[in-house]
């Protein structure tokens, strides 16, 4: 039976399946640091009222949930590049294949997670893993000739490359775990003679389902699979800090002899990294100037709409390939294998467009407030020679009215609150980040490895027993970020954040301006660690204070085990 007859046969099974405790607040004198975080407070307030919404969740993420999850902190007692690529330039070398693998993963997976969690600096890390999975590439030789501009294929002859990454035994679990559904998790679709179908019933996508549309010519999409998959989350997690924007991801699988969506564009920067068997890609560039970079997802595309290739190949696993936002796109399986690969994406709404988006009205409104000339009213016979009607007009008054505007515009400039517009794309991205995965190390020096526990009738250890001796650092580096927002100075973060997008509200605390100074210290200081008594507090209560709460947060960690007394 023909393919195209199997998958119309599904619709018979579409049819019947149819914050934490806050530091109490004392009248102490504040710093020059935090009067000059207060002045800027102003420009904030008009950074977060002009600023733009977030851009769409990506296709099956769940919207936010109904309430903020907040906590106030004051005080308390186009080359095809195969095998070939410039030299790899960081400061240690991508290690080597070393032991056999555990827990599932290839031996060169699993060496280089192990290298990856003795780097002290996590931005570090998210450097080396993306070295890593462009090798022999190297990053500079990829930012500078690929990046935004042209494909990439990588083609290493080693199919083990990226294996223990995720696997279609790895899917069949998942499938089993029962927490799969259809449209939410998971998308069932199908490509045939030029029509793109989506298959989704309603309900639990358990695996006799889920592997009968695969037999009858149906490709899998998993969503989202950092919230199933741990080892997708940490490799995720770690590059997020590479990018400095959201990296998601999603897994297809499609059956030998098929293809499961029409050509289109994406709105993201992709590396498609093949895990197994193999798949036909063919790659196209932009049609128009207005499609080079575009912000948004393209509709789908029929065969004559876009032209002749500029890349065809056949990826095999352990194979790479790169296209940027813009380039048309379609892969289809050869007759004798099937294809699983993950799509790692990022830069979505990434582009000075988006920044300028958020901070022309913040400037806007500024100048308004602050400059007279702004508040002017338009000449009263403006309309006699401006607007379309007029535009082909030559008059002396239309000559001044647009240079009036020019004028305005240029000066617009002095009132833009970069800084601030800036600290709202950060809101975002730290909205968007997956939660940190911590190294067993990190994981003993965090509150994870205190000892508070039941036992005897009774809760034990359940005191932190930070000292000013105590020396601490950040988690990881892009694990907060302190922010003016509103009438207050707030510190947002990523430790309480889902693996699944925006599962939860951002995370924040308002902070005391006087607190800034301790936690900037903290920011400038990592990846080294500081005494708590080095912290630039008015106490040395306040600087226990400041690092117990932190602490508790999951946002700081001890150079040494703490010891409950």
């Amino acid at each position: 039976m023909e393919v195209g007859a199997r998958v119309s046969a599904l619709s018979v099974y579409r049819s019947v399946a149819g914050a934490g405790p806050g530091l109490e607040r004392r009248g102490l004198p504040l710093s020059p640091r935090s009067r000059r975080v207060r002045k800027r407070l102003k420009q904030s307030r008009r950074a977060g009222a002009g600023s733009c919404p977030a851009p769409p969740p990506q296709p099956g993420a769940p919207g936010p949930s109904p309430e903020a999850a907040g906590g106030k902190l004051g005080r308390r007692s186009v080359p095809a590049l195969q095998g070939q690529g410039s030299e790899v330039k960081e400061t240690r070398p991508v290690p080597a294949p070393r032991a056999a693998a555990a827990g599932g993963r290839s031996p060169e997976l699993q060496a280089v997670l192990r290298e990856l969690g003795e780097v002290a600096h996590s931005r570090q890390r998210g450097a080396r893993l993306f070295q890593w999975m462009l090798a022999p590439v190297s990053p500079q030789h990829f930012l500078e000739q690929s990046w935004e501009k042209q494909p990439l294929l990588i083609q290493r002859h080693q199919p083990s490359y990226y294996q223990g990454l995720f696997s279609t035994a790895e899917l069949d679990d998942i499938l089993r775990g029962g927490r799969v559904r259809f449209g939410l998790h998971l998308d069932v679709t199908s490509y045939v003679a030029g029509v793109r179908e989506t298959h989704n019933p309603v309900g639990r996508a358990l695996p006799a389902a889920v592997w009968d549309f695969y037999c009858r010519g149906c490709s899998l999409r998993l969503l989202n699979p950092q919230a199933f998959s741990a080892t997708v989350w940490h490799f995720l997690s770690i590059l997020q800090e590479q990018f400095g924007s959201m990296v998601g991801a999603n897994v297809y699988l499609t059956p030998p002899g098929t293809q499961g969506f029409a050509p289109h564009y994406d709105d993201i920067e992709a590396f498609v990294l093949q895990l197994e068997g193999k798949k036909h890609w063919r790659v196209y560039a932009p049609r128009s100037e207005a499609e080079v970079l575009p912000q948004f997802s393209s509709p789908n595309f029929a065969q004559s709409e876009i032209g002749e290739p500029v890349l065809e190949t056949v990826l095999e696993a352990g194979d790479l390939l790169y296209f940027p936002r813009g380039f048309i796109h379609q892969g289809d399986c050869l007759p004798d294998a099937h294809s699983l690969h993950i799509t790692v994406s990022s830069y979505q709404r990434n582009s000075w467009g988006d920044l300028l988006e958020k901070l022309l009205p913040a400037a806007l409104q500024m100048a308004i407030e602050e400059d007279v000339e702004y508040r002017q009213g338009l000449p009263l016979d403006y309309l006699e020679y401006t607007g379309v009607q007029n535009s082909d007009m030559v008059d002396s008054r239309r000559h001044a009215f647009m240079e009036k505007v020019q004028s305005l515009m240029k000066k617009l400039v002095d009132y833009a609150p970069i800084d601030a517009a800036v600290d709202q794309k950060a809101k975002s991205f730290l909205h968007d980040c997956l939660p940190p995965v911590l190294t067993e190390s990190e994981r003993m020096l965090s509150v994870h490895g205190l000892p508070a526990r039941w036992e005897d009738g009774g809760a034990l250890d359940v005191d932190i027993p930070i000292k000013k001796e105590t020396q601490v650092r950040l988690l990881h580096h892009g694990v907060l970020r302190l922010c003016n927002d509103e009438n207050s100075v707030v510190l947002y973060y990523t430790t309480e954040n889902s693996r699944v997008y925006h599962e939860e509200e951002l995370k924040y605390l308002q902070i005391d301006p006087e607190f800034t100074d301790g936690i900037e210290f903290l920011l400038t200081s990592y990846p080294k660690y500081v005494t708590v008594n080095t912290l630039p507090c008015n106490s040395v209560d306040e600087k226990v204070s400041l690092a117990t709460f932190l602490f508790e947060k999951g946002l700081l960690i001890t150079k040494k085990p703490l010891v409950s007394v």
